[in-house]
C-alpha cells in the first residue's frame, strides 16, 4: 500500500507540474525588469503599467468581455431552457437531441468556424442583409458554441431531480412557467452557474471560430495577443495573461465557496 501511494504521489506531483509551472513561470516573468525571456533581472510593475495604456489590448478585453458577458447569459437561458424540454422527451427522441448536442463540441473549432463564416456569407449575399463581420457575427458564433455547454450542465441536475416535483407544484395552483421559475430553476441553479462560468470561460478563451468570423473592427483579446506574439513576445502579454488566471482563479474559488455553503444550509434543512 506503501508503494503504491508513493507512486501515486509522485504522479500527482508531476502531473501537477506539467500543468501549473508554466503558469508559474509566465507570473514571475511578468514582473521581470527586462524584455528578456529566459533571464530574471529585477522586479518591476512597468509591463502592468504599460498594459494599462496599451489601447489596441484595452478594447480588445472590453470586445471580450462584452461579447462573453452578452453570450453567455443568453445561451445559459436558452440552453436551460431547452435542457428541460430535453430532459422531458422520450427516451428515442432525447437520444436524438443528445447527439445533435454533442456535435458542435465535437467537431473540430476551424470546421465550426469556416461553416459559420460560409453561412454568414451566404446570408449576406442570398438575402441582401447586412451581415459584415463583426461584432454581431461574433456575438452570433459565441451563442451558437457556448450552448451546448451549458445544456450538458444542466441535465444532469434535471436527472437528479424528483420527477413529481413539477407536477406537485402544479397540483398545488403553479402554472407551468411558475412551476419552472419557482420549483426547477432553484433545483438545478448549481448547473444552471456551472453552465454559465463555463461558457463565459470558453468565450472569453476562443481563438479559432472568432478569428473566422470577427472583421477588422472587432477584434477579441486572443486574436490581439495572436497578432502581437507574431512579431515578438512582449511582456505585456505575460502580464495581462497573470491578470486572467487571477481573475478566473478568483472566480472559480468564489464559485466553489457559494455552493459549498448552498450544500451546508440544504443539509441543516434536512437534519431540522
Amino acid at each position: 500500500m506503501k508503494k503504491t501511494s508513493w507512486y501515486s504521489k509522485a504522479y500527482m506531483s508531476v502531473a501537477l507540474g506539467f500543468l501549473y509551472l508554466p503558469i508559474l513561470v509566465l507570473i514571475v516573468f511578468s514582473f521581470n525588469e527586462s524584455k528578456s525571456r529566459g533571464v530574471f533581472t529585477g522586479f518591476t510593475l512597468d509591463w502592468y503599467v504599460k498594459l494599462f495604456h496599451n489601447e489596441m489590448i484595452l478594447s480588445a478585453l472590453f470586445n471580450t468581455l462584452v461579447i462573453a458577458a452578452i453570450a453567455s447569459v443568453v445561451a445559459t437561458v436558452i440552453g436551460t431552457l431547452a435542457a428541460i424540454g430535453i430532459n422531458g422527451m422520450k427516451k428515442w427522441a432525447k437520444s436524438l437531441v443528445m447527439n445533435v448536442t454533442y456535435l458542435p463540441i465535437i467537431n473540430p473549432e476551424i470546421v465550426t468556424g469556416v461553416s459559420m463564416l460560409l453561412l454568414f456569407v451566404f446570408i449576406r449575399d442570398k438575402f441582401n442583409v447586412d451581415m459584415e463581420l463583426g461584432f454581431f457575427t461574433l456575438l452570433l458564433a459565441h451563442i451558437t458554441f457556448c450552448t451546448p455547454y451549458v445544456i450538458l450542465n444542466v441535465l444532469p441536475k434535471l436527472r437528479q431531480m424528483d420527477k413529481h416535483t413539477f407536477e406537485a407544484a402544479q397540483d398545488l395552483g403553479c402554472s407551468p412557467a411558475q412551476a419552472i421559475w419557482k420549483v426547477v430553476i432553484p433545483e438545478i441553479m448549481p448547473g444552471i452557474m456551472a453552465g454559465f462560468l463555463m461558457a463565459f470561460t470558453y468565450s472569453i478563451d476562443d481563438f479559432i471560430i472568432s478569428y473566422f468570423v470577427s472583421g477588422p473592427t472587432s477584434q477579441t483579446l486572443p486574436i490581439a495577443i495572436y497578432s502581437m506574439t507574431r512579431r515578438k513576445v512582449s511582456p505585456q502579454i505575460n502580464a495581462l495573461s497573470t491578470i486572467i488566471f487571477v481573475v478566473v482563479l478568483l472566480v472559480l474559488l468564489g464559485s466553489n465557496i457559494v455552493e459549498a455553503r448552498r450544500e451546508k444550509r440544504l443539509n441543516r434543512k434536512e437534519e431540522d
